[in-house]
């Protein structure tokens, strides 16, 4: 079955994980025990995919990339390099909360994400929607939106190629 997808001989792959036909996984990637890997999806090198984390067909996934438990990407999902995602509003190390009290954070088909771009948790990326790089999502993104800026803003609407439309 492995010989299905490729993993490069530097990266840890949990028991219990599923990785889709086709799917390239480079160099110090760690893919931990629960997480679902969809066909024909790139992850850069250190990419990190926590457990239970559910990435779709079709996704790319560039370097340094840490999906953390409670996050959701449809198919065909880009994440930028070095984009981060949270899981919890309000995280302190002596007091954990677990993975039950996690915040969901869901990104639609076709979103792209920008370089080093922040998605605050408990929120949704819409449709192909796309974030600009070193954006900080603090809320819902609507389908087509274009977001930037700190907390990001909508600035325009694309179309699923990415290209800006006039409304």
């Amino acid at each position: 079955m492995r010989n299905r997808y490729f993993v490069h001989e530097s990266s840890y792959i949990d028991e219990n994980v599923e990785i889709g036909e086709g799917t390239k996984i480079w160099h110090f990637c760690h893919i931990q025990s629960g997480a679902r890997i969809g066909k024909n999806c790139s992850l850069g090198q250190n990419v990190n995919v926590a457990n239970n984390v559910v990435i779709g067909d079709s996704c790319k996934i560039q370097n340094n990339v840490s999906l953390y438990e409670g996050v959701e990407l449809e198919d065909g999902v880009f994440c930028g390099p070095s984009c981060v995602f949270t899981n919890d509003l309000t995280p302190r190390a002596e007091y954990p909360k677990g993975h039950k009290n996690y915040k969901k954070t869901f990104i639609k088909r076709g979103a792209s994400i920008g370089a080093n771009a922040t998605i605050v948790c408990g929120h949704t990326i819409g449709r192909y929607a796309m974030v600009a790089a070193g954006a900080v999502v603090t809320g819902d993104v609507p389908d087509y939106a274009l977001v930037a800026g700190v907390p990001a803003r909508i600035v325009g609407y694309v179309d699923e190629k990415g290209y800006k439309v006039q409304i």
